[in-house]
């Protein structure tokens, strides 16, 4: 052993925990951008639709689509076993966004009704091409149909601003901790475990395991 072993051995030591540190930040972050992304990507939390898309078959995130003025939705697409769909299903718009339902021609005849009946396409149509606006100002949870194929789930619903119904925690009376700040917690205390490790391990051998090249 030559007499700048220790000293090699201390920088190795030092470099290792910096290492695991680092790893931490990084699954510390990639946590909270998960915890983002369930919270529906920063805003009011995740939707709260009460049953309303649980039979829609095209269905499985909220798309986000605020700061844009208007947004197309495609009436027709495939799914709930043909093409009785609205492409997407649920977004994410802020108030004063106008929504246009642009018909496919696929699946038959379609419409688009609001869940309150407070507004309508008319008629049911298969006419690709066909085209039905609205501009929705008031936040909220706003949910709309197709008449002819209501049953069979075609439905959909527009997310306005932040002010709507969210998801409940289940009954929790404690504080509730976000995952981010779990996940940071469990790799905080590796860190603690791994370099109280390396620690005992330097002190035991006097720095002493190996040259390094």
């Amino acid at each position: 052993m030559t007499d700048d072993a220790p000293e090699r051995s201390r920088r190795a030591f030092l470099r290792s925990a910096g290492t695991v540190a680092g790893g931490t930040a990084a699954a510390g972050a990639a946590g909270t951008a998960a915890a983002q992304e369930e919270d529906g990507g920063g805003g009011g939390g995740k939707p709260d639709y009460g049953g309303w898309l649980s039979d829609v078959g095209n269905f499985s995130t909220t798309e986000d689509f605020r700061g844009q003025d208007e947004v197309t939705v495609e009436v027709g697409v495939e799914g709930n076993g043909d093409y009785w769909a609205f492409g997407p299903p649920a977004m994410y718009v802020d108030p004063g966004t106008t929504i246009i339902w642009e018909w496919t021609g696929r699946g038959g005849g379609h419409n688009v009704v609001g869940e309150n009946d407070d507004y309508s396409s008319g008629p049911s149509t298969g006419e690709a091409g066909t085209t039905f606006e609205r501009t929705f100002d008031e936040a909220g949870i706003h949910k709309y149909y197709c008449d002819p194929h209501l049953s069979v789930g075609m439905k959909g619903a527009v997310v306005v601003g932040e002010d709507y119904p969210t998801v409940s925690t289940g009954g929790n009376t404690g504080p509730v901790v976000p995952e981010s700040a779990k996940l940071l917690g469990v790799s905080s205390g590796f860190v603690m475990t791994a370099v109280l490790g390396c620690t005992y391990f330097f002190m035991k051998y006097g720095g002493d395991y190996g040259d390094e090249s």
